[in-house]
C-alpha cells in the first residue's frame, strides 16, 4: 500500500472531537500490529545497579527530595528540573575471594532548581549528596557508599522564564514548560511481561539476600521469533563471594536457573544464557568488586535506560524523553509519559470493547498541561466491534485522566519513595 492511502482526514477511522479550540482527541485504529502478533520482537531491560538505570533513579530521587522540602517550606512545588545525571566509572582489580576499587566512580547531579525561598537559601547541594547516598545504601549491597563513590553536584537557577510556567498563585493554571510528546501502551506483550519478571527475580532483596554473590547490574534482553524465545541475561557477579571459577560457574547456573523459573510462569519455550562474553577457559568473566560495572566498565546516563513503564520496545512507539528527574508539575516529559499509560491502562480495563491501546499526548510550550495539543487514541477493538462504538467512552476516559493531572504532585508527596523512586501509582517510571 502507498503511504497515506486510504487515510484521508474526515473519514469514519480518522475523527476529531474536540471539545474547546485548543484540545482534540482522535481516536484511530493502531498503526501496526501488537506486538504479540508479531513475528520477531525484542525487549530490553537494565536492572536498577546498571550505570543508566543508577542515574535514572538519582535523579528521580533527587527530584522527589526537592519536591518536597519545596512543598513543606511553601506549600507548594516550586520550579526545578534535575533530569541530567551523568555517571563516569572508576577503575577496579576485582579477584576471586575478594577485589579493590582502585578509583571511585564519579556521580554528577545537574539541572536547574529554586535556590532559595522568600531569602532564605535551599540546600540544594545537601539534598543532593544525602538523597543520593541514601538510594545507593538502599539498592547496591556490595557498595561501599563512602569509599566507592565521588558525589558531585552541579546545579543553578533556572530561567525565570520557565521558573514562571510553574505557576505562582494556587489559582494560576500550570503552563508547560517544553514542547514535547509522550506515549503510553497497554497491555504488555508476552516478551514484555517476561523481561521484566526475569530481571525483578534476579535483583530481588530476597534473591540478593540468598544469593549475594549476584550484583543488582543485571540486564536482560528477550528476542522473540515466533514462539521460541531467547534471553541474554548480563549479570555482574560480586567477586568476595565467589572463591574460585568453579563458583563463578556454579553462579551463572544459579542465575539461568532463577531467569527459567520466572519466564516458564509465561512460557515454555526459553532458552537462557548468562554473561555471554565469558571466556572462561582463559579467565575472563564478568567479575567485579561491587556488583556494578560503574566500577570499571561502563559510564551511565538519564535517558538512556528503560522508559516510562520500565523496558525498552522497539516494536513499540516510544518518546526519548527522560523522565526521571523532572518536575512533574509542569514538565510535560514526565507528567505526559505517566498520564498517557494511565490512559492506554484504563481503556483497556474499563472498556470490554478495547483490546489494546497506545495513547500519544503532545504538548505546546506557554500552554496549559491539562490541554494538549491533541490526544490520539489507536484502539485496536475486539472482535471486529466498529471503533465508532468506543469512541465516546475512550475519549471520556482520556478527558477524566487529563483532568487528574494535577494530582501527580501530591502522589509523589505522598507516595514516593527515595529508595525505590521508578514506583509510582499504576506506572512504573523506569
Amino acid at each position: 500500500m502507498v503511504a497515506g492511502e486510504n487515510l484521508a482526514w474526515g473519514t469514519e477511522d480518522f475523527r476529531t472531537m474536540p471539545e474547546d479550540n485548543s484540545t482534540a482527541v482522535v481516536v484511530s485504529p493502531p498503526l501496526g500490529a501488537h506486538p504479540d502478533a508479531r513475528e520477531v520482537e525484542m525487549v530490553e531491560r537494565k536492572g536498577r545497579g546498571h550505570p543508566d538505570s543508577i542515574c535514572d533513579a538519582l535523579a528521580e530521587a533527587f527530584g522527589i527530595s526537592l519536591t518536597r522540602f519545596y512543598y513543606e517550606r511553601c506549600g507548594r512545588v516550586l520550579h526545578h528540573n534535575v533530569d541530567k545525571v551523568l555517571l563516569a566509572a572508576g577503575s577496579s582489580a576485582p579477584r576471586f575471594g575478594g577485589g579493590e576499587v582502585i578509583a571511585p566512580f564519579e556521580i554528577y547531579l545537574a539541572g536547574r532548581a529554586t535556590q532559595d525561598i522568600d531569602g532564605t537559601p535551599v540546600p540544594v547541594a545537601d539534598i543532593a549528596e544525602q538523597t543520593t547516598r541514601a538510594w545507593l545504601r538502599a539498592n547496591l549491597h556490595a557498595l561501599d557508599t563512602e569509599r566507592h563513590v565521588r558525589i558531585h553536584t552541579v546545579v543553578r537557577a533556572g530561567s525565570p522564564v520557565l521558573s514562571a510556567l510553574v505557576g505562582g498563585e494556587r489559582a494560576q493554571r500550570v503552563r508547560a514548560n517544553d514542547t514535547s510528546f509522550a506515549v503510553g501502551y497497554a497491555p504488555p506483550s508476552r516478551l514484555e511481561q517476561i523481561v521484566l519478571a526475569v530481571e525483578q527475580a534476579l535483583t530481588a532483596p530476597s534473591t540478593v539476600a540468598t544469593h549475594p554473590m549476584l550484583g543488582e547490574d543485571v540486564k536482560v534482553m528477550g528476542v522473540r521469533r515466533g514462539q521460541q524465545i531467547d534471553l541474554t541475561i548480563a549479570c555482574a557477579i560480586v567477586d568476595r563471594h565467589v572463591r574460585t571459577l568453579v563458583d563463578y560457574v556454579e553462579a551463572k547456573t544459579t542465575i539461568a536457573g532463577l531467569a527459567e523459573r520466572a519466564a516458564r510462569a509465561q512460557a515454555s519455550h526459553v532458552a537462557v544464557a548468562v554473561n555471554t562474553a565469558d571466556d572462561v577457559d582463559a579467565g575472563r568473566v564478568y567479575l567485579t568488586v561491587t556488583g556494578t560495572s560503574a566500577e570499571a566498565g561502563d559510564d551511565g546516563q538519564t535517558g538512556r535506560g528503560n522508559r516510562v513503564g520500565g523496558l525498552i520496545t522497539p516494536c513499540r512507539p516510544m518518546t526519548l524523553e527522560a523522565a526521571a528527574g523532572k518536575n512533574v508539575v509542569s514538565h510535560v516529559g514526565k507528567s505526559y509519559s505517566i498520564v498517557a499509560h494511565r490512559i492506554a491502562n484504563e481503556l483497556v480495563a474499563s472498556l470490554p470493547d478495547v483490546a489494546e491501546a497506545t495513547c500519544v499526548l503532545v504538548s505546546r510550550i506557554g500552554q496549559p498541561v491539562d490541554t494538549p495539543q491533541v490526544v490520539e487514541l489507536q484502539i485496536q477493538t475486539r472482535n471486529g466491534v466498529a471503533l465508532d462504538v468506543v469512541r465516546a467512552p475512550a475519549t471520556a476516559v482520556a478527558r477524566t485522566c487529563l483532568r487528574d493531572i494535577s494530582e501527580l504532585s501530591a502522589l509523589l508527596i505522598q507516595h514516593a519513595s527515595i529508595e525505590s523512586p521508578a514506583m509510582w501509582p499504576g506506572v512504573r517510571l523506569f
